[in-house]
């Protein structure tokens, strides 16, 4: 708390690092292509990792996110965790949740009390096709969250469903956010993003029928208004305001607002930044520097406070057009606008939500049956037509609710 105290002050502490501790994945999720970015780099020893964490514990570092790839592909994962956790860093996970019961429970017992799961629909069919065409990655999903909810304590722990809006599943997300609040889970939002080759950015998919076309606008607005009234009645949506306003503006390609209380430049590598796979900085998961400078290096402490550093790194992110991946854009809103600050003292310290956990894995699919069945209207582009899940575990499609 005396990190994430001073960074709202002073707007210059690193509170927060996303590390790609690997570049392998069960899965070719649609919207992401990072496991070809960043499968030019080799994967960091523990050793590396051990001399990583030091640096960090020195820099002040509050929160690790343990992502990838898929973070439960590395069977040293434990020790991973272990690592942070033991020097007073907060360890955050990010899954696509094809782990096993004892791989999970392994990491918490290790001090991963925080957790994300990508869950894009209710519709097993739409997510397998989404996650690349992967049979039963969708059960596998809801497997992982039943034993997190089994394993993990209701105090001093986390969990979130990290949904990804696009055109295969804008009818789909509201149901993920009704889902996520009856087994006490946290949903939060990002638009998909998509690049072009000659620009290859690790997150975005270069599929170019992925990009909105201009008369799906309005239906991607009316999605966020349905969503922003959802959270006002007591649905766990994480998104703040702004974040939420601009995810608007980013799926209409126009320019983003989050970071304008910092001369329209993002906060890395002053409140946040990425860690390689080979354990090199990186300003964000988009970008790189030429200079490949390693963070278990005992002097990265010092060159991270240096001005020559400091001027590499602003030379990517004053070209940057900026992004809407979640944790990036929230973490300046939290610490740059009054509004969201309080919003997650609320959550975090005076009143986090109760958790209704255990879950099974069997309550969750009756669960997911029940809300997506429900005859609600859902926000859908023209002519999309919804799913039915048939008796035998097939689905059909039927005319659209819009």
């Amino acid at each position: 708390m005396l990190t994430l105290a001073r960074a709202a002050l002073l707007q210059d502490a690193p509170v927060y690092v996303q590390f790609y501790i690997t570049a392998r994945c069960n899965l070719t999720c649609k919207q992401c292509n990072i496991i070809y970015a960043n499968s030019d780099v080799r994967e960091a020893t523990l050793d590396e990792i051990k001399r990583i964490a030091d640096n960090f514990a020195r820099m002040g570092v509050a929160m690790i996110l343990l992502t990838g790839g898929e973070p439960f592909t590395r069977q040293d994962l434990p020790d991973i965790i272990r690592e942070f956790s033991s020097r007073g860093i907060h360890v955050r996970m990010q899954t696509n949740g094809l782990a096993t019961d004892e791989h999970i429970h392994a990491a918490i017992e290790a001090g991963g009390r925080d957790i994300s799961i990508s869950l894009d629909s209710l519709w097993p069919g739409n997510q397998d096709e989404i996650n690349g065409g992967f049979a039963k990655s969708w059960h596998d999903a809801l497997r992982a969250m039943a034993a997190f909810s089994k394993y993990l304590p209701k105090e001093g722990s986390f969990a979130s469903l990290g949904c990804v809006i696009q055109r295969d599943n804008l009818g789909d997300v509201e149901d993920v956010i009704r889902f996520g609040t009856e087994i006490s889970w946290f949903t939060s939002l990002v638009p998909i993003h998509v690049t072009t080759f000659d620009q290859p950015m690790n997150f975005r998919t270069f599929d170019q029928t992925k990009r909105w076309r201009p008369e799906e606008l309005p239906h991607v607005d009316r999605l966020v208004e349905r969503v922003r009234a959802l959270r006002a009645e007591g649905c766990l949506l994480y998104d703040s305001d702004q974040y939420l306003d601009d995810i608007k503006r980013f799926a209409a390609e126009t320019p983003t607002t989050w970071r304008q209380h910092n001369a329209n430049v993002c906060d890395s590598p002053n409140l946040y930044f990425a860690v390689l796979p080979n354990g090199d900085f990186a300003p964000c998961c988009d970008h790189r520097i030429a200079s490949g400078i390693a963070t278990y290096d005992p002097r990265f402490p010092e060159i991270y406070r240096s001005k020559v550093f400091r001027d590499e790194v602003l030379q990517v992110t004053r070209a940057c057009p900026g992004c809407m991946y979640g944790s990036y854009p929230e973490m300046t809103i939290s610490m740059r606008y009054l509004k969201a600050k309080l919003e997650r003292f609320k959550l975090f310290v005076s009143a986090p939500p109760p958790k209704r956990w255990p879950v099974t894995y069997e309550q969750m699919l009756t669960i997911a049956e029940r809300i997506r069945s429900e005859p609600r209207e859902r926000v859908q582009l023209p002519g999309q037509q919804r799913r039915l899940a048939m008796a035998d575990g097939s689905e059909q499609e039927t005319a659209a609710l819009v």
